[in-house]
């Protein structure tokens, strides 16, 4: 109890911290769980209910309370983490699963019982960097993709994987391969680019699929987990070294205080809305892009209004029913002020036609879709800044007023950073005006700067179409590269990563990073129509 007492005291005070639990999948000793529930009863002011007399429901006057004689007092204690209102209450393991779903399983109303999900999680391939820099060349091999019955197909990860607790992208008897809808990956970079595209759609139906049933039948989910605390393959956002998955973006986008998203089961267009204030006068813009780079749907959906903590089903996506869908297309999603046309919500998908697939993507791969890039750097001692503005320069329709430009509404307070403020001052004509807006906007971050660069680049392409999947990473220059070398430079912190464009669009991404006394660092742009490392910086 000592010990306890002392852990409380040292945690009380960090504000995200939600409650106390006695133990994870146990409940502590009678003895102790009882001394723990008295040491951590609540002060009256946090009860929910107040008698008429002003009396709490312990019979106790408010105002007599103490708070210094509380050793927290405001937040509650259960016993453990299945109990007390966590899965099925009774201790039972209903937590789970821990392995590959079909996206729109997470919609549907039979995938989890209960009201909240203590622990649930998926697949966590790390990218190939990650492979090569923690396991020796015979954890380079690829799972080999066995045929068994009913059409599924069972992978056989090499031994290192194994023990290394990978879980398979497939599930015989119940889900078919997700990495073999993309078609067979050639080696270990194909394989863990195709399962960074599974990662992001993997994580962000999850938290969709809550958020779709949230306070109408969840009350909340845990994910297990963010991180390995060694080098192991079982779900993550991000591997022993600090690179993110994709998973990880795909679970930000999701877990937006105000979100627009698809319904993957009923493929209705859904706003959330997690914040206390009613969203009024938004709009939903919904764009439909092939492969060949045209646009052959395109709705908005006005003066639209969602209550405070409620998610509410606005109408249904129909381009799938319409006269000859292809079989493989891209959908964005804006909700946006119909004021200012500020954007709240920006969200990607990647679909294809019931019962098909993702291979017509492995041939996308050869469209080579202009982006012109620019960047401006601060340097602070060892500390970099880069802000990034990523431009898909392919022709936008003309007869249609799509969003853009991206320009994001604040959705936190002035001590905060969101991606409002990373508004791009790259299209201003006039060059003096715009770097004295970005030193205006980096004094927010550091009163000093010794160092500022601005650079412009274009990566050329002839062809129309959206550019898909762009991430950007942090290297060290090296002069001369050894196979399995790992020249990246971790952590770096990304407002944004593995972010599409369609054409015309651009899209504002932040990178910062400490760099290592003596290295150079460069930032690479790779994507799916850029196979290579491209440096950008």
């Amino acid at each position: 109890m000592l010990c306890a007492r002392d852990t409380v005291k040292l945690l009380r005070n960090h504000p995200s911290l939600a409650l106390w639990v006695g133990g994870n999948e146990q409940i502590p000793p009678e003895g102790i769980n009882t001394a723990l529930k008295k040491d951590l009863i609540l002060h009256p002011l946090f009860y929910n209910e107040l008698n008429e007399d002003g009396k709490s429901a312990t019979g106790l006057s408010v105002e007599m309370k103490d708070p210094s004689q509380y050793l927290d007092g405001t937040r509650i204690y259960i016993k453990g983490s299945l109990w007390d209102g966590f899965a099925n209450g009774k201790g039972g393991f209903t937590d789970g699963p821990y392995e590959i779903q079909y996206p729109e399983a997470f919609f549907k109303t039979d995938y989890y019982k209960y009201g909240f999900n203590p622990e649930v999680g998926s697949v966590g391939m790390p990218v190939a960097a990650t492979i090569r820099a923690t396991m020796p060349p015979e954890g380079w091999t690829i799972p080999l993709f066995r045929k068994v019955s009913g059409g599924y197909i069972e992978e056989v990860p090499n031994p290192i994987w194994d023990y290394h607790k990978y879980i398979p992208y497939s599930k015989p008897g119940k889900v078919h391969d997700q990495i073999q809808l993309y078609g067979s990956p050639k080696d270990l970079d194909d394989f863990c680019l195709k399962a960074q595209l599974v990662n992001y759609i993997q994580y962000k139906a999850l938290l969709e699929g809550w958020t779709s049933q949230m306070w109408s039948k969840y009350t909340g989910v845990l994910i297990w987990k963010t991180q390995n605390p060694w080098t192991g393959l079982r779900g993550q956002f991000y591997d022993h070294l600090l690179e993110q998955t994709a998973g990880f973006y795909g679970c930000r986008s999701a877990a937006e205080p105000v979100h627009v998203q698809l319904n993957l089961a009923t493929f209705f267009l859904e706003i959330v809305n997690t914040t206390s204030e009613e969203l009024s006068n938004v709009a939903i813009e919904a764009s439909v892009w092939d492969l060949e780079g045209t646009c052959p749907y395109y709705k908005t959906f006005e003066k639209l209004s969602v209550p405070s903590k409620k998610t509410v089903s606005i109408v249904e996506m129909k381009y799938p029913k319409s006269k000859n869908p292809k079989p493989v297309y891209f959908l964005l999603l804006k909700l946006y002020y119909m004021s200012d046309n500020r954007i709240l919500s920006r969200n990607f998908y990647w679909l294809h036609l019931s019962g098909g697939d993702y291979k017509l993507l492995e041939s996308y791969k050869k469209k080579k879709i202009p982006l012109k890039i620019t960047s401006e750097i601060f340097i602070k001692g060892s500390t970099y800044e880069v802000h990034m503005y990523v431009k898909n320069k392919s022709k936008k329709p003309e007869s249609q007023t799509l969003t853009l430009a991206n320009n994001f509404t604040s959705m936190q307070s002035d001590n905060d950073f969101d991606s409002s403020s990373l508004e791009s001052t790259c299209e201003k004509p006039n060059e003096s005006e715009a770097v004295g807006l970005v030193h205006k906007l980096f004094r927010r971050f550091s009163k000093e700067q010794d160092g500022f660069k601005v650079t412009e680049m274009n990566m050329n392409g002839s062809e129309e179409g959206v550019a898909f999947f762009l991430h950007f990473s942090v290297h060290a220059s090296v002069t001369q590269h050894k196979e399995g070398e790992d020249t990246r430079i971790l952590p770096v912190h990304y407002s944004d990563n593995y972010f599409s464009l369609v054409p015309g669009e651009g899209l504002p991404v932040k990178l910062t990073f400490e760099v290592p006394p003596g290295v150079t660092p460069r930032v690479t742009l790779q994507g799916w129509n850029y196979p290579g490392a491209h440096n950008v910086h």
